[in-house]
């Protein structure tokens, strides 16, 4: 990429996320000359009150850019380099009810996993199948960089259903990779990652020609959990058994009875306290003297995200060749797996995007087989996302570990598709071709 300068458009700019990714271009200022940065988001307010943060931060590091808020799409996408996904359709309170409706039914709601990370892919995809498809109008050689969860599942429907440049992109790998070198004092290991967004392991640690995993299953070592995710961890026998060391969304499926008692018993959902925290960090964006990045953005579960996104960024422009965990499509990296199936694996990254490193000779069965059940549960959701077939829909859910109970399936998916009527046109097509 030989421009001068890049435009860079952030859709879903209103969200309290947003000064981590500033921060990023701030520190990478010198690498990435950025001419043009347009906030977009559908919130006014949040626009607004993020808007003007953002630009006092940028302003204050005598970073040489136009800043421009806009509620329009096209506006934002018109010419853009860069495109970076963080929206939420629905907001929080949506994300409230995929969490709550479950419970009355014996299921998790989660955002990203179970019934509730179901929803919000329904709620999802279609919006970002929309941005694909203004992108091929408006800016048909920018690179959509999208962590909007289910990640994993939106990088499978966009991949798979439009013709953009895309990858999807997690704080977790990041963070995994941080505390495992941390924990067992290495500078730069290199590290195994297999997975599917949010359903992944760390299958080898290797530095100066010695294999630190046994190290590390000796040692019972977990990574960081995520601050999101009300941990509880992983046991030495429960982590030897495995073979690798999990991520912490693995403790809802290896543990789905003890997550399920503790969201039944918790006062405030996980989506209630972010609508508190996100109402104090608005609060706190409002100060005009405010302008850096504030601690109490870290209570949110977005730690790291400048540092992976804007470092993406920077590997395509500047064409790095660098090793990044990234979702894309297969493509023949894991050979127990589809090509057209999205995964989380380690990738090359240049100016040509994210090329997976092939595996070879991967033989954990529990891994191999997990990933195929998921992933096979992943594909009917974007079926269901993009046909509005219920029968995608109850399909997907009967295969999804935390679901599988019909009785409970169906009078749950009735009762979240009803709440989330007003983000669901694709099974309400007869009442949208009335209007």
């Amino acid at each position: 990429m030989a421009k001068d300068s890049i435009k860079i458009a952030i859709i879903g700019s209103g969200s309290t996320y947003t000064p981590e990714l500033i921060e990023g271009m701030i520190r990478r200022k010198n690498v990435l000359p950025i001419g043009e940065l347009v906030l977009m988001d559908i919130d006014e307010r949040k626009l607004r009150v993020v808007g003007e943060l953002c630009e006092r931060m940028i302003r204050a590091a005598d970073v040489p850019c136009k800043v421009v808020m806009t509620q329009d799409l096209d506006e934002a996408l018109r010419g853009a380099d860069f495109v970076l996904g963080q929206i939420r359709v629905g907001k929080l309170p949506a994300r409230v009810l995929d969490e709550k409706i479950p419970l009355k039914y014996g299921l998790i709601g989660q955002e990203t996993c179970g019934i509730g990370g179901f929803f919000k892919a329904m709620r999802t995809i279609p919006v970002m199948l929309h941005i694909a498809e203004r992108m091929k109008e408006l800016c048909p050689d920018a690179w959509l960089i999208n962590f909007s969860n289910p990640a994993g599942i939106n990088t499978e429907a966009i991949l798979n259903h439009t013709g953009v440049k895309m990858m999807g992109l997690c704080n977790v790998p990041y963070n995994m990779f941080k505390s495992i070198r941390e924990s067992l004092q290495l500078d730069w290991p290199r590290i195994e990652y297999v997975g599917l967004n949010h359903l992944s392991w760390i299958t080898a640690i290797e530095q100066d020609g010695k294999d630190y995993l046994k190290t590390a299953l000796d040692m019972g070592l977990n990574s960081e959990a995520m601050k999101n995710i009300p941990s509880s961890g992983f046991s030495k026998e429960l982590i030897q058994m495995v073979g690798a060391i999990p991520s912490s969304y693995l403790e809802y499926y290896y543990f789905k009875n003890k997550k399920l008692k503790i969201v039944q018993e918790t006062e405030l959902s996980r989506g209630e306290k972010c609508i508190q925290i996100e109402e104090d960090l608005l609060g706190i964006y409002a100060d005009s003297k405010l302008h850096t990045k504030p601690e109490l953005l870290s209570s949110r579960g977005g730690a790291n995200y400048s540092e992976v996104a804007i470092s993406l960024v920077d590997a395509i422009y500047n064409d790095k060749q660098e090793i990044h965990v990234v979702n894309v499509l297969n493509n023949g990296a894991l050979d127990f797996m589809e090509d057209t199936d999205a995964v989380e694996v380690c990738c090359v990254v240049g100016k040509d995007g994210a090329k997976p490193i092939k595996l070879e000779g991967f033989d954990n069965r529990h891994i191999i087989d997990y990933m195929r059940m998921v992933k096979a549960y992943e594909r009917e959701t974007v079926a269901a996302a993009v046909s509005g077939s219920e029968d995608a829909a109850m399909r997907a859910l009967l295969m999804n570990p935390l679901v599988g109970d019909y009785d409970a399936a169906y009078g749950a998916f009735q009762e979240l598709k009803e709440a989330h009527r007003a983000y669901l046109p694709q099974f309400f097509k007869e009442e949208a071709n009335a209007k």
